[in-house]
């Protein structure tokens, strides 16, 4: 008798790999958000392109060699050899989401980029991170006399006078004046990984939203569920999307959910009245 061995979903993969914050894999979790896309995507493939990435730079540095010398060779080699940037042309592909695409067109938007260089930089001992700032994911890297803000699409070092400068139209938009001053340092805190994968995945939400391509959204929206499962806006968001997609019966799932637990949503009265419009033509 032969015992099959079922192979787990790519969300139920994703799930495994999103459990904890203490064990978590941001890369591993990164490349497997393009399986939706790629179904016979082989993560661990990727994964090893990234290792034969990482052996190539240590090769290129001396046993001797501390932090700053470190930072500039992995920026070196990062921008220079290998020419990665971010795609100016075509900045709302899906594609630029997806690390096992970037790998090979080596053209990115900032926080998928971050995500490649903080392996190679963690790679080599350095205490890199990524910094989810308004509007444009950054790095920074501690080293022995002070802090390193760097932009992943180039990585040119920032001041903290060019982020001001950065941060400005996101004040504006917020509506902060200048008596509500807020220290810089606190939109340069360390992003945690489920907070880098989030804010992915939030991307391509925007972009599918954008296209009204509802099934690639519905995947998305599921993950962002297994990530956040206690996030409520995404019930009601996938519910939303359930409904545009004719699927009435998870559409009320995910609506009644949201209603049950988001019991202060400034919009719980316009969510209520369209579940009671699909009970009504469910009937």
């Amino acid at each position: 008798m032969k015992l099959s061995l079922a192979l787990p979903t790519p969300l139920e993969y994703f799930a495994s790999l999103v459990q904890s914050d203490a064990d978590f894999p941001l890369l591993e979790a990164a490349v497997c958000l393009a399986q939706d896309e790629y179904p016979d995507l082989d993560v661990q493939q990727v994964l090893g392109e990234v290792d034969q990435l990482l052996a190539r730079l240590k090769l290129r540095i001396p046993p001797d060699a501390g932090p700053l010398q470190k930072l500039r060779a992995v920026n070196q080699f990062f921008f220079r050899d290998l020419s990665f940037a971010g795609n100016v042309n075509h900045y709302y592909d899906p594609d630029n989401s997806y690390v096992s695409v970037i790998l090979h067109t080596r053209r990115a938007i900032p926080i998928s980029l971050a995500v490649v260089w903080l392996e190679l930089a963690q790679g080599l001992g350095l205490a890199a991170r990524g910094v989810g700032f308004p509007g444009h994911f950054m790095l920074k890297v501690n080293l022995p006399n002070g802090q390193v803000v760097i932009d992943p699409l180039d990585g040119q070092s920032l001041s903290r006078e060019e982020l001001a400068e950065r941060l400005e139209p996101f004040r504006q938009k917020v509506g902060l004046d200048n008596e509500f001053e807020v220290p810089l340092g606190l939109y340069l805190q360390t992003a945690p990984p489920r907070e880098i994968i989030s804010r992915m995945l939030h991307n391509l939400k925007e972009i599918h939203t954008d296209q009204e391509d509802w099934q690639r959204l519905i995947a998305v929206q599921n993950r962002l569920i297994v990530l956040l499962p206690q996030a409520w806006t995404e019930y009601r968001d996938r519910g939303l999307v359930y409904a545009e997609a004719g699927q009435t019966g998870r559409a009320l799932e995910d609506l009644e959910t949201y209603l049950v637990n988001a019991e202060k949503g400034v919009d719980i009265d316009a969510i209520a009245k369209r579940a009671a419009e699909l009970r009504g033509a469910k009937r």
